[in-house]
């Protein structure tokens, strides 16, 4: 499936500029958030969505998570993402 081959690639890039990639479609991007610390990328995607329905409110939560260790001798402010 696309998500696998995105997690197989998020944890083992063999491209020395690309760490990862994540599959983000369906989240606004507010609702994402990138950290670095402690040697580890984060990614972090929620969503959450209420509606009113006849029998009350509905609500509907989504979420990601991804971390990824930096190679040896990448430093934390050499990590840049994009959306």
């Amino acid at each position: 499936s696309m998500q696998r081959r995105l997690s197989k690639v998020f944890n083992s890039s063999h491209d020395d500029k690309l760490l990862g990639l994540t599959d983000v479609k369906g989240f606004d991007p507010e609702e994402v958030t990138v950290t670095v610390k402690d040697g580890k990328v984060k990614v972090l995607a929620q969503h959450e969505e209420e509606r009113t329905t006849i029998r009350g409110k509905e609500y509907k939560y989504r979420n990601i998570v991804k971390e990824v260790s930096l190679p040896l001798g990448v430093s934390e402010d050499e990590v840049t993402c994009s959306l």
